[in-house]
Parts: structure tokens; C-alpha cells; sequence
């Protein structure tokens, strides 16, 4: 009987002792639990195109203001709470509707709709120095902003979205397959290059001719030789709004890659006929040799991103009957 009376309490001790720790094991579970699920606070400073701003732990939702910045938050696995409208296949480019089905449309890229932004209540908004430097401090009172120099630098716009977004680890993983790819086509290219490549863009009362370029500056990247603006010629930094015929001696070279404005498309074929059909036209090196392509105008210039740059790459691996 004296062990039985020393054994009970001895028993409601070790229980109310284990009941005790299960009980606090809990109280921290359910504390870690809570602090992982919790947004992250932590204040990053991002550099950019119009300064420095201050980002408040990882943005949820986001308003891209330029096609680029569209392209770029899909490829990053980002589905952004409004873009603006694309300039053709409105109001977004067909490779990107599915992605983008559902998102708001704030208007065109030249003028976003301030007020359908404002009622989104973003944390971040992504916009170009190019297109948006007047509205930028009209923006920055709707949300933290950044803006990117140009609009057609989409490594640069990959780079800066991924920094605001902390979505680093995504971008270089991008730049990897992207580099691969490359060294793949160069390698099938082989002793093909370089290729000396023009680009051309035949609008209804213009034709333009671009040098430092989105299409441009990939083709430099695959191998490709870039046409020079020739000397005393005066246009952007992208290229040149030529007018005068006289002028197509200086497009010469062994390729190229031509896409046509889809507005105005009955004018805009008139007019590439026109010069098409000039004599000084046919003594062009690629015309001659038939290597003049028609290429995709979203492709290779207006998506301007990531994605679109993989399209790009698509219709060069096809143009050249390489193995995918």
C-alpha cells in the first residue's frame, strides 16, 4: 500500500509535466506557422532608370505599363493585376492571352489610364523612362515604381523586374536557357557567320531601318553583323524613318529580315511594293541572292521581352532549317 500511494502521484506529475511541453510544442508550431505565412517586411532599395525606390518585402500585385515589361512578369511567373494594350492583336498579343486572361487593361502604352491604376491598388509598378518619364511622379504616388531606360533592352527589363520582384533566382535561370539555346545556334550556324543583317519595317508612308534594336541586338548576339548607320544619316537612337528611295543603297547587305506594319496594311503593302519594285531596291546583295525574309512584327519588335525573344529565335532556327 505505501508504494501504491507514492507511485499515484508521482504518475499526475509525469503527465501534467508531458501535457505542459506538448502544449507549449504547439504554441510554437502554430507561432512559426504564423510567421511563415506572414508577408515579408523586409525593405529592399532598387535602383532604376529615375533613382532609387524603397520595396516592402515581395510585390503581389503588379501593373506592367510597357509590351516588354508584359512579357517579362509572365516569363518570370508573375501574373500582373493590369497591363497596358498591345499596339496590334488587341488588347494583348495572342502568345500571351492565355497567360494574361482576366487581367485588366489600363489603357495604351503611350497613355495609361492613371485612374484604372490607381483603383488596383498595386505595390509595384513597372513602367519605362522612354514612354512614362512626365507621369513618372504621378505614379510613384500610387505605388512604389520603377522605370527601365529603354523599351526593347529585355535583358534589362528581366534584370530589373527580377531585383523588384525577388524573383532573382528565376531570372538567371531564364538566362541560362536562354544562353544555351544561343550557343546552340551558333553552333549549327557554324561557318554561316557572321551574316551582315538589315532590318526593315514598311510603314504606310515610310519605311524604317533599325540598328540598335530589340531584333537587332539579339541578332548581334547570335552572330549576326549589325548594319551601321551610315555617316552624316541622323535619326534615334533605334534607327531611322527613311522617305526617299534614294536612300536604299545604304540597306545594303547580305539579309533581310523585313516585317510590315499590320495597321493600315492596305497602304503599307502599296508602299512596300513601291520600293520593292525600284531599281536601286533590286541591286541590294540580299535581293539579289534572295535572301530577304518576312518576318513577325510582334516577334521581332512590339513583345519585346523574354518570350517573345524565344519566338524570335523560332522563326531564325526555321529561316535556316536548323534542328530544334
Amino acid at each position: 500500500m505505501f508504494r501504491s500511494k507514492k507511485i499515484i502521484p508521482i504518475m499526475f506529475c509525469a503527465m501534467a509535466l508531458l501535457l505542459f511541453v506538448a502544449g507549449c510544442g504547439n504554441r510554437e508550431t502554430t507561432t512559426a506557422s504564423k510567421e511563415k505565412e506572414a508577408p515579408s517586411k523586409e525593405e529592399r532599395i532598387v535602383k532604376h532608370a529615375a533613382g532609387e525606390t524603397t520595396i516592402i518585402g515581395t510585390p503581389k500585385k503588379i501593373v506592367t505599363l510597357y509590351q516588354g515589361a508584359n512579357d517579362t512578369a509572365v516569363a518570370l511567373g508573375v501574373k500582373p493585376v493590369g497591363v497596358v494594350e498591345s499596339w496590334d492583336q488587341q488588347p494583348i498579343y495572342e502568345y500571351l492571352r492565355s497567360d494574361l486572361e482576366g487581367t485588366t487593361i489600363l489603357g495604351q502604352e503611350l497613355q495609361p489610364n492613371l485612374e484604372e491604376i490607381s483603383k488596383l491598388k498595386p505595390d509595384l509598378i513597372i513602367a519605362s523612362k522612354y514612354r512614362h518619364e512626365k507621369i513618372y511622379p504621378q505614379l510613384s504616388k500610387i505605388a512604389p515604381t520603377i522605370m527601365d531606360d529603354t523599351v526593347y533592352e529585355w535583358k534589362d527589363t528581366l534584370n530589373l523586374m527580377a531585383d523588384a520582384l525577388n524573383k532573382q533566382d528565376k531570372a538567371v535561370e531564364l538566362l541560362a536557357e536562354w544562353d544555351t539555346r544561343v550557343e546552340d545556334f551558333k553552333s549549327q550556324m557554324g561557318e554561316e557567320l557572321p551574316i551582315k543583317a538589315t532590318i526593315t519595317n514598311f510603314r504606310s508612308d515610310h519605311m524604317r531601318v533599325y540598328y540598335n534594336s530589340y531584333a537587332g541586338s539579339i541578332l548581334k548576339e547570335l552572330g549576326f553583323d549589325r548594319l551601321e548607320r551610315p555617316a552624316g544619316s541622323e535619326g534615334e537612337d533605334w534607327g531611322e524613318k527613311i522617305t526617299s528611295k534614294e536612300r536604299i543603297p545604304d540597306l545594303n547587305a547580305d539579309t533581310i529580315f523585313n516585317f510590315n506594319a499590320s495597321k493600315d496594311s492596305e497602304l503599307v503593302e502599296k508602299n512596300y511594293e513601291e520600293w520593292t519594285n525600284h531599281p536601286l531596291w533590286k541591286e541590294l546583295d540580299a535581293v539579289k541572292n534572295d535572301k530577304v525574309y518576312q518576318v513577325d512584327e510582334v516577334y521581332w519588335s512590339a513583345g519585346a521581352g523574354y518570350k517573345s525573344a524565344n519566338l524570335m529565335l523560332d522563326s531564325l532556327y526555321d529561316i535556316y532549317k536548323l534542328k530544334k
